[in-house]
């Protein structure tokens, strides 16, 4: 069967048409923080087979979001990144991971992507709260390194090592989601040895408190709440 378009003259629709198929988003949510081979693309959605993963990636190809590429040696292995133009729907992963958080039916205990975990920084970060503070903050979690840097009330993140980082807190996925979804002190996690911190122990305490769950949205209809 061929895939269903909506072939409408309306941006939102062709949108959707490109990557609107199912996984095809969450492709792109785990190549926002860099390339992947196809073997950990599998692993942050093991929910889809091999093989529509594989038909995902070629729709995504041919529709100029996704390319593939060669790491120089010596790995040299082939892997997925986002084009300059699917990088661009950031923002748009962003903007929905928040909308999603808050959802009251939103099952936060549910798995996730270790990439979803990190990029949720972003989604649930508090950009008011965080005017004069400037960190670099590195996360250790298992074989995963990333970076993750506050500057100027934004955040970035990236996969790799970070560069002389202002603290380094070294722990594992589920424990960091008990952080940022379950409201669980840091130090909680230090004592307990579930957590590991390097450098300045404040520096990853006022990132946690920068990162909070909105409140869940009203479900009434809109036109109930106008009366």
């Amino acid at each position: 069967m061929g895939r269903r378009k909506y072939d409408e003259g309306c941006a939102v629709a062709h949108s959707l048409d490109l990557i609107g198929e199912r996984w095809a988003l969450l492709i792109v949510r785990e190549l926002l923080l860099g390339p992947k081979r196809f073997t950990d693309l599998r692993a942050g959605v093991p929910g889809a087979s091999a093989d529509v993963l594989t038909q995902r990636l070629r729709e995504l190809m041919e529709a100029g979001v996704v390319q593939q590429t060669k790491l120089p040696p010596p790995a040299g292995s082939k892997v997925y990144e986002l084009t300059t133009w699917g990088a661009e729907l950031e923002p748009v992963v962003t903007h929905l991971g928040r909308w999603g958080s808050r959802s009251p039916s939103m099952n936060h205990d549910a798995d996730r992507s270790v990439d979803s975990l990190v990029l949720s920084l972003r989604a649930l970060f508090d950009s008011r709260a965080a005017h004069g503070f400037t960190a670099t903050i590195a996360l250790r979690l298992g074989e995963n390194t990333f970076r993750v840097e506050v500057a100027d009330a934004e955040i970035h993140l990236a996969r790799g090592e970070a560069e002389r980082p202002t603290a380094t807190l070294f722990t594992d996925p589920s424990t960091l989601a008990t952080l940022i979804y379950g409201d669980r002190p840091l130090d909680d996690v230090v004592r307990s040895g579930e957590a590991t911190i390097t450098g300045k122990t404040a520096a990853v305490t006022r990132l946690l408190r920068l990162v909070r769950l909105p409140e869940p949205a009203n479900a009434r209809p809109a036109c109930a709440q106008m009366r």
